[in-house]
């Protein structure tokens, strides 16, 4: 049976909230999100790139596969180059199917960020004890890396009716999956806050060329106009811009060079309104002030 209202948050138009700035006066918060995601093998839930006759799907596993093979490190060179941190949204199971991937993020200083345990299953069909158990053991494994994660994002952005109380539950600071506002806002749970913070999924590689059929440089020229834009309102409120990355995706050779023309110009201009961070520094720094509605 539907629900008209989920109880998360209340309707509250970006045009009636508190102004705030982000540290040093900056207006519009970026980060990068870099989904870093492992699949089975003849079977289980996957983006496809061509339709399957049979299983096992050898031709989009393998594609899939690339990214954490090749596109990922060809990312991690056009990052370095643009001394830009991200947030790597890592599906735990990449710890054991692709040693060192996950180390790799860790030692350039990305934020370590959960993402499920692996993208063959949505979470949404979990339930109870079940769930939770999920919760602690990708966090427990995450942890591992050297700092507990306080960030998710659902695999398939899939939730559970319970799944923003089982976070809050596992000490998790914010959540992605609720891409419904440009600023950070406050969910409600049975153990207190949880903070959305903004994660586009329109600023994002796999629906706008996978599903949409578009390519490397429209989606570049997504990123500049959203950017454009949002710097064109930040004077009146403060905004938060996520772009969201596959390694199997953007990370093909023929589509670095439009993202990567698009974040130089971005980077290079230097735009003393725009604050280069993470997710969670975002949800750091939103609740230190006390500034979530």
């Amino acid at each position: 049976m539907s629900n008209p209202n989920h109880d998360r948050y209340e309707y509250r138009p970006i045009t009636n909230r508190p102004d705030y700035d982000w540290p040093g006066g900056r207006r519009l918060a970026i980060y990068v999100g870099v989904n870093y995601e492992v699949f089975d093998f003849g079977g289980g839930l996957g983006p496809k790139l061509a339709p399957s006759q049979t299983e096992p799907d050898v031709m989009n596993y393998a594609w899939r596969d690339y990214g954490n093979r090749v596109g990922a490190w060809r990312l991690f060179d056009l990052f370095d180059r643009l001394k830009l941190r991200t947030t790597a949204l890592l599906n735990v199971d990449v710890l054991d199917r692709c040693p060192g991937l996950a180390e790799a993020c860790s030692d350039r200083g990305d934020e370590i960020a959960a993402h499920g345990s692996t993208n063959a299953k949505a979470q949404g069909n979990m339930f109870g004890l079940r769930e939770d158990s999920l919760i602690t053991d990708v966090t427990e494994r995450l942890a591992t890396l050297g700092i507990r994660p306080s960030g998710w994002l659902g695999p398939w952005i899939s939730e559970s009716k319970h799944t923003p109380d089982l976070l809050a539950k596992n000490g998790y600071r914010y959540v992605l999956d609720w891409a419904h506002d440009d600023q950070p806002t406050r969910l409600s749970t049975k153990y207190g806050g949880l903070l959305s913070v903004p994660y586009s999924q329109e600023i994002n590689d796999l629906p706008a060329i996978i599903e949409r059929h578009q390519e490397a440089e429209t989606f570049a020229a997504m990123i500049r106009a959203g950017v454009e834009q949002l710097l064109s309102e930040c004077d009146r409120r403060p905004l938060v811009l996520g772009i969201a990355l596959h390694p199997f995706i953007m990370g093909q050779a023929h589509r670095v060079p439009a993202l990567a023309r698009v974040l130089t110009e971005l980077r290079e201009a230097d735009d003393p309104r725009i604050w280069w961070t993470t997710a969670g520094d975002i949800a750091g720094h939103v609740e230190a002030h006390g500034l979530a509605v």
